[in-house]
């Protein structure tokens, strides 16, 4: 009974990958489990390879980011200071 259930469900599936797209090539060079290490609710983020050789790890990418975010804090805060302040 369970292969006539498959049959079915086979039968009743249509293919929607166009015919110019080779589902071969598409999965060559692929890797298993490439991001299986991210946590849920990271944000993957592709650093161009120039930026890259400037971090050696996600920590220091972090610390950098952050730095950048606190100066922006501080500019804005300089900038809306009452004058004479």
């Amino acid at each position: 009974m369970r292969h006539a259930t498959t049959w079915v469900l086979n039968q009743s599936m249509e293919d929607e990958l166009r015919p110019e797209y080779d589902l071969r090539e598409l999965l060559k060079g692929g890797i298993r489990g490439k991001y299986v290490g991210y946590r849920a609710g990271a944000s993957l983020v592709l650093l161009d390879p120039d930026v890259a050789k400037a971090f050696p790890d996600h920590v220091a990418v972090n610390e950098a980011l952050r730095l950048v975010i606190r100066l922006g804090e501080i500019q804005h805060s300089q900038q809306h200071a009452p004058a004479g302040a």
